[in-house]
């Protein structure tokens, strides 16, 4: 790939570094990390829970480089800078009014720069393949959701995080989100947020905080109140909450798009048993998003797992007894196991085709820093990757956002091949259902994992 100047990131003179983005592998749906916070630990009367089977140690990531001393990187870049500067950013539909007041409030803050910034609309969601349909006409600066990030490096798409100009990057930044924006150790965008995971909302006028500790007790609970609990159990991103909970093994290969799982290995006809056995009663129901905010609304439902853009609907449903907390513990074989969960983030990353890639480097930062998280957070209520950010008071009053953070010990970052998410769905749909057609749970787990698994034609 045809290499990028990128001038004056560095030390004593305007350094000119040639940078390529390539590297990594490839990746795929929503989820989030929140500061490191206490993970509740279950009633006294239950047995202590099985913890997720530890992940392979992620690869140190690298830092990138500090200015030399009595160098002004942002001098720097303004005494290199000659006309206009020109800019093109993407933000989705939802952050359009705060990303045009960050915007403007970068002009402001360099008042001896001419500035030509347009804002153009693109989900997070959906970026990379809007991206990659063009990457030389993509934008200079664009979110993403960090499940995208192996693709866009892939690609080309992406430029290195290879220096600092007005704050560290890695080190002011939840360990979780920096890892998810690198790529084989290196730093390929800047944390937005760290809310994009699930954990269990619940109205506190029928659970008790000790209830809500294992999901046996709260099936127990929903039943004497005749009310429900629901979860997106035909969805690969929840079931999953399951497997890794009992410690098999979900991962993408270093190809970036098989997977390796081991959901039909010893234990997992006792996780699909346990599916099975909480969803018997018709309490625990299989059930979307939409439909939960439905539930909700007119009083069936009274527990849910989900994530933060669901916090409005439970939390004017319930009022003053919505509440929220990590997920629940949930019994396998005889034995506690805590559910886990994907954990994802919204990043910032830079296009390395861009004629200003220094500029674009510095915007990404301020779009990201922490009075821009803090910005985001009172706006739009979302969860902060910045450690400032996220510990401040208004944020650990946050129910979801604090049962985010306590749910974070149990999460890990979501990275699976495409191949996934079909026989995950399909699976899910039978258990929910109650295994009609009583196919053998081992050749069922089987044929899921056969699937995940399927090499990629």
């Amino acid at each position: 790939m045809k290499k990028k100047v990128l001038a004056t990131l560095l030390a004593t003179a305007m350094t000119v570094g040639c940078l390529t983005g390539c590297g990594g592998g490839a990746a795929e749906q929503p989820a989030a990390e929140a500061p490191a916070a206490e993970a509740e630990t279950p009633a006294a009367e239950e047995p202590a829970a099985e913890a997720p089977a530890a992940e392979e140690e992620a690869p140190a990531v690298e830092a990138p480089a500090a200015a030399a001393e009595g160098t002004d990187p942002v001098a720097n870049l303004i005494a290199a800078t000659t006309g206009t500067v020109t800019l093109k950013v993407w933000a989705s539909e939802e952050d359009q009014d705060l990303t045009t007041k960050l915007l403007d409030d970068f002009k402001a803050a360099y008042p001896d720069v001419t500035f030509d910034i347009t804002l153009g609309a693109e989900s997070e969601s959906t970026a990379k393949d809007t991206v990659l349909t063009d990457v030389e006409a993509a934008a200079d600066v664009y979110s993403f959701a960090d499940d995208q990030i192996n693709d866009l490096v892939n690609a080309g798409a992406l430029q290195e995080v290879v220096a600092n100009y007005t704050f560290d990057v890695v080190n002011e930044n939840a360990t979780g989100a920096v890892e998810a924006a690198a790529v084989n150790g290196k730093v390929y965008a800047y944390p937005m947020t760290a809310d994009n995971g699930y954990f269990m909302f619940y109205d506190s006028s029928v659970f008790s905080e000790s209830d809500v500790q294992s999901l046996e007790k709260m099936v127990e609970v929903a039943e004497a109140a005749g009310k429900k609990i629901a979860m997106d159990i035909s969805n690969g991103w929840y079931i999953y909450a399951f497997f890794q909970g009992a410690g098999l093994e979900l991962k993408l290969n270093d190809d970036g798009l098989t997977n390796t799982c081991t959901w039909n290995a010893a234990g997992g006809t006792d996780v699909a048993q346990a599916i099975l056995d909480l969803t018997a009663s018709g309490v625990l129901v299989d059930m979307s998003d939409e439909d939960m905010a439905t539930q909700i609304a007119e009083g069936n439902v009274v527990a849910c797992v989900n994530g933060t853009w669901r916090a409005e609907t439970a939390a004017e449903a319930w009022g003053d007894n919505y509440a929220a907390t990590k997920l629940p513990t949930f019994k396998a074989g005889g034995k506690d196991c805590q559910m886990s969960s994907y954990s994802g983030y919204k990043l910032v990353g830079v296009n390395p085709h861009s004629a200003n890639v220094g500029w674009a480097m510095l915007l990404a930062e301020f779009l990201t820093n922490e009075a821009a998280q803090t910005a985001r957070f009172e706006a739009r209520g979302l969860g902060p990757a910045n450690l400032a950010a996220a510990s401040s008071d208004a944020v650990q009053a946050n129910p979801a956002i604090s049962a985010l953070a306590a749910q974070a010990a149990y999460a890990t970052p979501q990275r699976v091949g495409g191949n996934f998410w079909s026989p995950a769905e399909t699976l899910g749909q039978i258990l929910a259902s109650g295994n009609p057609d009583g196919t053998d749970l081992q050749e069922l787990l089987d044929t899921t994992v056969e699937g995940i698994t399927a090499p990629v034609e």
